[in-house]
């Protein structure tokens, strides 16, 4: 297919975006093979999604009933703020076991994308497979212009152009199939090294 495109004007850059969409639909093709048909990743999405509701409405009773009653009894406020303990802690627990059961998918794209990586750079190594419309700064530079013979700092090279569609194509294609893990689960910072509980000396 590259040497098929490479052929036209802009062969080269169609290319790199050609292939870095069949990379991406390739990389969701295992993530739904190895991780989003699994009933462990539905039961772990719904459960976050049930706290998330949970903790919305606790939030807003508790707000609620606040302003309803200037001085709340010490017993129900500190009973409700165990309850909240409870469901927060609940829903940071299976954002983190969410994110352990996407390892295993995880270290399959990481060695697809390392493959196709370095099969485009031995194809396009040491030529410019685009234009840019303006000289980028020069930290971005380094990147755009890598590999590449002269000083135009228009010339983009491979690992540039791979970046921004890897980037661009993956997120949007996951969001039309409904793969973008739960919001809940980002707001609750339940990753692999979560932030420490402030509440916890």
């Amino acid at each position: 297919m590259a040497s098929a495109l490479s052929s036209l004007r802009y062969g080269d850059s169609l290319s790199v975006v050609a292939i870095s969409g069949a990379t991406a639909v390739l990389c969701e093709a295992i993530s739904w093979l190895l991780i989003y048909r699994t009933a462990t990743y539905n039961s772990l999405r719904l459960s976050i999604e049930r706290h998330s509701r949970k903790l919305d409405s606790m939030k807003s009773t508790s707000s609620g009933g606040e302003g309803a009653s200037s001085q709340p009894a010490g017993s129900s406020s500190s009973s409700r703020a165990k309850k909240m303990d409870r469901v927060e802690t609940s829903l940071k627990d299976a954002a983190r076991e969410l994110s352990l059961a996407k390892l295993k998918s995880g270290a399959v794209v990481a060695a697809v994308l390392f493959v196709v990586f370095g099969l485009l750079n031995s194809l396009f190594e040491g030529r410019a497979v685009a234009k840019l419309p303006f000289a980028p700064v020069p930290l971005v530079q380094r990147m755009s212009h890598r590999g590449l013979p002269g000083t135009d700092p228009t010339d983009c090279a491979m690992v540039f152009l791979y970046f921004l569609c890897s980037m661009s194509i993956r997120t949007n294609l996951q969001k039309l199939l409904g793969f973008t893990p739960p919001r809940a689960a980002a707001a609750a910072g339940g990753g692999l090294f979560p932030m420490p509980d402030p509440k916890v000396n």
